[in-house]
């Protein structure tokens, strides 16, 4: 059993087609078929059930699967520990983005300023597999994806954006019960912004009516702006200032902020380059609500 044949039979697991396993491999169809069948010979056991021309995954091999993809993972790690000591880090860090992603393009830049050899892959929540790889995630608490460790960077206050003629606007703060008839414009159900909110709404004694439901902080923005309702805006991850057609409040009661945090895996190895962009997100954030107040 050599890495060769371990690497081929992940291919065609996470396939379950020996033709697109061929072709992704660039190798032959034969020469993969017979290379999983010495696999299987030498395991004494078969890791797929065969129907035809099609093959699925059987309870062993999906076993089988789980130990390879953290054996060739440790081993990746190993490799990049050595180039790290070797002081020649891989420079990419992996991110899981979940909330933040208005500033991370800031992040990036700063830090590829200080780092030009850094390389970054952004992993969205909504495409996310059940068990995310990543070297950093950006989330706000209580989230939490087990096996990570994390830390607080910036609890930032969640305001009350409301068109400019709206009857609160000359407002500095307000109880969020005085928006009970209002209508919202809201992210869609599943974000973790969306979660704080109606939680707040519920804390606040109503549930908000929602006439629009977006994917993206940039439209629920541009729909305040025209005057179609009013919304949640965080003070900081969302961009501060939203235009003179907008006037942010900020909410008295219940108390409306979130924290935001880093976490990581704690049973991986972490390059030199992800520790530096931990740190550096740890001093962003300090700054960012240095700035705020």
């Amino acid at each position: 059993m050599d890495l060769l044949s371990l690497r081929y039979f992940q291919t065609v697991a996470r396939l379950e087609n020996m033709t697109k396993a061929a072709e992704m491999l660039h190798v032959s169809q034969p020469a993969i078929s017979k290379l999983i069948g010495n696999l299987e010979k030498e395991l004494k056991i078969k890791l797929f059930d065969r129907t035809g021309k099609y093959i699925r995954l059987n309870e062993y091999g999906k076993r089988f699967l789980a130990k390879v993809d953290l054996a060739l993972q440790t081993l990746e790690d190993g490799k990049t520990e050595l180039l790290d000591m070797a002081e020649r880090p891989t420079g990419t860090v992996v991110i899981f983005i979940q909330v933040g992603s208005y500033l991370l393009p800031d992040m990036i830049t700063l830090f590829r300023q200080l780092y030009p050899e850094a390389q970054f892959k952004l992993l969205q929540h909504e495409s996310h597999p059940i068990n995310p790889v990543f070297d950093l995630s950006i989330s706000s608490s209580p989230f939490r994806i087990p096996g990570t460790e994390s830390i607080p960077v910036l609890t930032e206050e969640i305001m009350l954006a409301v068109p400019s003629d709206h009857r609160l606007a000359n407002r500095e703060s307000i109880h969020l019960s005085e928006l009970s008839e209002d209508s919202f414009i809201s992210l869609k159900p599943g974000k973790q912004l969306r979660e704080t909110t109606d939680s707040l709404c519920r804390a606040a004694g109503f549930t908000p009516r929602i006439i629009y439901e977006c994917d993206e902080p940039s439209m629920v923005r541009s729909l305040v702006r025209s005057g179609l309702g009013v919304s949640f805006i965080p003070a900081v991850t969302w961009g501060g200032s939203q235009g003179s057609s907008v006037v942010l409040i900020s909410i008295e009661e219940p108390v409306s902020t979130r924290t935001i945090e880093i976490s990581w895996y704690t049973n991986r190895y972490m390059t030199n380059v992800a520790h530096k962009f931990r740190a550096f997100i740890q001093d962003y954030f300090k700054q960012s609500e240095r700035i705020k107040k």
